[in-house]
């Protein structure tokens, strides 16, 4: 992985954990998603009128399908991540979806992509696996009372999407060419789309978030994308099985964002769970080479 990959991939990662603590501070759901898609779009066109005034781009049908393809998978992955939210801690939704989905990546990325993942790429994935049971028990004695199984559940169920939609994006960015910045708003577009009859029937909740979460919703607007933007162009030139797991440093983050932030319980044990999922990412990144030491 060259210098400028992991670079791009260590700033998403902090934008990353960003906007899902404010994600899990506006407690939203399908409406709430609507709105900082909208959002999103509306801050993020003028730099893509720029790009297609600096590079005109003709959208052939099969870009388009494959945007709108992309637009249903990251729908499906903000429904889920935002009901998980809704009855889980951050510490532990969080590290179970973005642990769980790296390694389901790399082993699409070897049954579709044709990778060939080595020895520590699969004891990486057992730390993850270690990882996820550690961070279910913690789920299950939360000082706030949350439903651990239902976390757990939903925790799981976002990580696998998050392996669809990177598999599918892979393939966008570097089969296709679609200019990462074009996918991601193009994706924008296309949920507010899908999301409109949602957020024209709950139209009071909409407008109660926009008066209480307001800044939550324009905070996720403008880091979600700026942090996909980021993993997107790295994964132009850069295989799914270095990316995927790399970017999920932000485990660590989101789960001491949930610990010191929003006061959620069991810090050393999820910790020590998120410290193993990330023991093992490394392991992928760095392709085992950290188990051997000079001498």
């Amino acid at each position: 992985m060259t210098l400028f990959a992991l670079s791009l991939l260590l700033a998403a990662a902090f934008v990353h954990a960003t906007w899902n603590l404010l994600l899990k501070k506006a407690q939203g759901g399908p409406a709430f998603q609507w709105l900082f898609g909208v959002l999103s779009v509306g801050l993020y066109l003028p730099a893509v009128l720029a790009w297609c005034w600096y590079r005109p781009t003709h959208l052939s049908t099969t870009m388009v399908a494959v945007i709108a393809g992309s637009s249903v998978l990251h729908t499906l992955y903000y429904g889920v991540l935002q009901r998980g939210y809704r009855v889980g801690d951050l510490s532990v939704v969080y590290p179970l979806a973005r642990g769980t989905g790296p390694f389901l990546a790399v082993i699409g990325a070897v049954l579709i992509l044709g990778e060939r993942p080595t020895a520590g790429v699969m004891a990486g994935g057992i730390l993850i696996i270690a990882g996820v049971f550690v961070l279910s028990g913690a789920g299950a004695w939360s000082r706030r009372g949350a439903p651990s199984g239902a976390a757990v559940t939903y925790g799981l169920a976002t990580g696998v999407v998050i392996a669809s939609y990177t598999l599918w994006d892979k393939n966008a960015v570097s089969a296709i060419g679609i200019a990462p910045l074009l996918l991601d708003w193009g994706t924008n577009c296309g949920r507010t789309v899908l999301l409109a009859p949602v957020a024209w029937r709950r139209r009071p909740e909409l407008r109660n978030h926009w008066l209480r979460h307001r800044r939550e919703a324009l905070g996720v607007a403008l880091l979600n994308p700026l942090a996909y933007i980021f993993v997107l162009t790295a994964l132009e030139v850069t295989p799914v099985s270095h990316i995927a797991p790399a970017r999920e440093i932000s485990i660590l983050i989101g789960s001491l964002m949930g610990i010191r932030l929003l006061g959620e319980g069991n810090a050393r044990v999820r910790l020590l769970g998120a410290a193993g999922m990330t023991l093992g990412l490394i392991l992928i990144v760095t392709d085992g080479s950290m188990l051997w030491l000079p001498g």
